[in-house]
């Protein structure tokens, strides 16, 4: 039986995650409120266009008015969007959230009632203002409410329903009120289609408001709780500055934000007259508009998967410079169908970016300066494109049309494309300064780390190159998993297939050093990196040595520990961040994965009473409570977020009842390989036995040791 395709894994695991992200029910009901509000102004501004063009006479004045509407939804961001995010870094975020909402309520419900062009332009540009306070509010709410791990997903769904589903609803709403224009007058003398789209609009902020008034998790903790009256609320406002240009990490996001928000103006401005110059017209140019979204929703929902665990201040940086190759691409292409595939890959990448940009400002900025830094963000980035905007045409106009004769052909050199091609230089420059900033001592080349995360080295392959399985069982203190590691290899054994157990750290020469040094109680001077490092070297030796051979030769080969205890003892334990320790055992593993993870979950304070009530403590059993806790939680986490490759066991049954529900799963797994050619695969001579896994020992403890073997760990 096949494997399904690496698309259709993906697009699996991102329902699983999305669908783990809901589950958290304040997140459910901000993104549904969220997502309402978000369709009351995607069909506000629909509304409010035509509005505006309807109350002006001539061709001229329509695009005036127009572009007035436009520029009045820009300029607030630029005069009050820092101020905004000290509100909101400051202020209890779910009350400035629930006053805004309420007001632009009123606001978008007195356009029609006032029903004039001054009014149009004075309440669009307090709507905007307002929503310039809502919106750091919530961006800085939802990673309070969410692990970070679930913050992508959450992202991803967020972004696609802004700027993917609620857009297209907004527009088949208004298509419809504007369909029933003519009977609606004949009810409502003094209201149309446009006015009720406003109402309706108004009556979607006011229904959010009453569900975010019930979410009181969205307060958060409050700056001005932490610091009191020590910090005035200008010089909260100077600190945001501050942070945003002192931090490399925010300062590479701002500028890659900027950068690539700039060159999206160019794009923008220039659209009309590229799609002529290719001879398409408005059809043309209606096609690259709606290219772009089809790109960028892509880049939004399927470029993680994409990418796999590849360092999302990598994927920052690399996506921009993606977006800008494709733009320079663009800029001299003459053919319609090449434009638009091309503008289908900026806007993936821009989607990656994008995504990545905001998962890493929500997980890496602590709470109580978020606010002031999406903000920052924000502001920039309408400044960058109301610059673009303003610049472009002028550009555009200077430099006119002219023809090169390159002797065999003439090349048509006109404003736009000179102006494309420098936005696509733009944002190539951006994005290599911005992985610059964000990428310091990293030590995997860029390079070796692309390959490694792009590198489909999973089930599938492993099925078609020889067979080998490999199941890594995971947990905590005392959880039992040598105890389950052996009974599954007796097990495969009796089936007649060749089953081959091994352990982290120790089961090479140099491994047995290894993890004499860092599992010696003795040895307090380790720092959390060189001990992270010391694994990982034991990892690759062990790979090396023991695991890709077996692999190789057909077997299922299954190991007490891996990767992801790394990311628990030493990522969530030693709190370093999990991308750099995850990174770093991709690296070392040249990306091998378990095609099945048993999660053996114990509460700590059971696991270490089994632990220490059999030896002397090592140096990790020695660990207080609390690390042992935030490892039990980022095994579950991790389990959460790749449900087709966990499976999570209560190890609190019966040895025989964990074996047994082991076994179903395993047997699972199996049922769709080549297991004859398992059965009769030989013992690979080259490969050397792993040590040993200890005896069963004592009625109470299962899974105990002799005292001269030491309890395994990550």
């Amino acid at each position: 039986m096949d494997d399904p395709p690496a698309d259709v894994l993906g697009a699996i695991g991102l329902v699983a995650k999305l669908r783990s992200v809901l589950r958290v029910r304040d997140f459910r009901r901000l993104w549904l409120s969220m997502s309402l509000s978000s369709f009351g102004d995607w069909l506000g501004l629909l509304a409010i266009t035509a509005t505006a063009t309807s109350l002006v006479d001539g061709f001229a004045a329509a695009n005036f008015a127009l572009g007035g509407v436009l520029l009045f939804r820009l300029l607030p961001a630029i005069v009050l969007g820092p101020l905004a995010g000290a509100f909101a870094d400051r202020f209890d975020r779910r009350k400035t959230m629930v006053i805004t909402d309420i007001i632009r309520f009123a606001l978008f419900a007195s356009i029609p009632l006032v029903d004039n062009l001054i009014w149009l332009f004075v309440a669009q540009f307090l709507i905007e203002a307002f929503s310039l306070f809502w919106i750091p509010a919530k961006d800085a709410a939802v990673p309070n409410m969410l692990r970070k791990d679930q913050l992508e997903p959450a992202n991803q769904l967020s972004l696609v329903t802004t700027y993917g589903l609620t857009p297209v609803l907004a527009a088949i709403v208004f298509a419809l009120l504007t369909s029933v224009g003519g009977q609606l007058s004949n009810v409502i003398p003094s209201v149309d289609e446009v006015d009720l789209a406003l109402f309706l609009n108004a009556l979607t902020f006011l229904v959010a408001a009453f569900v975010i008034w019930k979410l009181p998790s969205i307060s958060g903790r409050r700056a001005a709780g932490a610091t009191g009256s020590q910090e005035s609320f200008f010089g909260s406002l100077t600190h945001g500055f501050s942070f945003a240009g002192h931090t490399p990490l925010v300062r590479g996001l701002v500028i890659g934000i900027t950068g690539a928000m700039a060159a999206a103006g160019v794009i923008i401005a220039t659209g009309q007259a590229f799609s002529n110059a290719l001879g398409g017209g408005d059809a043309a140019y209606g096609l690259l508009f709606g290219a772009v979204f089809v790109g960028l929703g892509g880049g939004i929902a399927f470029g993680p998967s994409i990418a796999r665990d590849l360092a999302r201040e990598r994927i920052f940086g690399i996506a921009i410079v993606g977006a800008g190759a494709m733009v320079v691409l663009m800029a001299w292409t003459f053919t319609l169908w090449i434009a638009l595939l091309l503008v289908v890959f900026m806007g993936f990448f821009a989607g990656i970016a994008y995504l990545a940009g905001f998962t890493l400002l929500g997980t890496e900025v602590e709470d109580d300066i978020r606010g002031r830094t999406f903000a920052i963000v924000q502001s920039l980035v309408r400044a960058a494109l109301i610059l673009s905007l303003a610049v472009v045409p002028f550009g555009v106009g200077l430099i006119g049309r002219h023809e090169v004769d390159l002797g065999f052909g003439t090349l048509p050199v006109t404003g736009e494309r000179v102006m494309l091609f420098v936005a696509g230089l733009l944002a190539l420059g951006v994005g290599v300064l911005s992985y610059r900033q964000m990428d310091d001592g990293r030590p995997v080349p860029l390079l070796a780390d692309v390959v490694t995360a792009l590198r489909r080295d999973n089930t599938a392959r492993r099925r078609l190159a020889g067979g080998g399985v490999f199941i890594a069982f995971e947990g905590g203190e005392g959880a039992g998993k040598s105890t389950q590691v052996r009974r599954l290899q007796e097990w495969l054994t009796d089936e007649g297939l060749v089953a081959r157990a091994t352990f982290e750290p120790g089961a090479t020469p140099s491994g047995a050093g290894i993890r004499s040094i860092v599992l010696d109680r003795t040895n307090t001077g380790i720092s959390s990196r060189s001990e992270a490092l010391l694994y990982a070297a034991d990892r690759a030796q062990h790979v090396q040595d023991v695991l890709r051979p077996a692999l190789d030769a057909g077997e299922v080969v299954i190991t007490d520990r891996f990767v992801d205890s790394s990311l628990a003892y030493q990522g969530a334990g030693r709190t370093i961040p999990l991308d750099d320790v995850r990174m770093l055992s991709r690296w070392a593993t040249e990306g091998l994965q378990p095609d099945l993870t048993v999660l053996l979950d114990l509460p700590p304070e059971v696991g270490l009473a089994r632990a220490r009530g059999r030896a002397v403590a090592d140096r990790l059993e020695s660990e207080s409570l609390d690390f042992h806790q935030r490892v039990r939680q980022t095994f579950l986490a991790l389990a959460d977020a790749g449900p087709d490759r966990y499976l999570v066991v209560d190890a609190q049954q019966t040895p025989d009842e964990i074996a047994a529900v082991i076994r179903v799963r395993v047997a699972e797994l199996l049922s769709g390989l080549p297991l004859q050619q398992i059965a009769q695969a030989p013992a690979a001579d080259d490969v050397p036995v792993a040590n040993e896994l200890p005896a069963v020992q004592g009625p109470h403890h299962p899974h105990a040791q002799t005292g001269s073997t030491p309890q395994l760990h990550p």
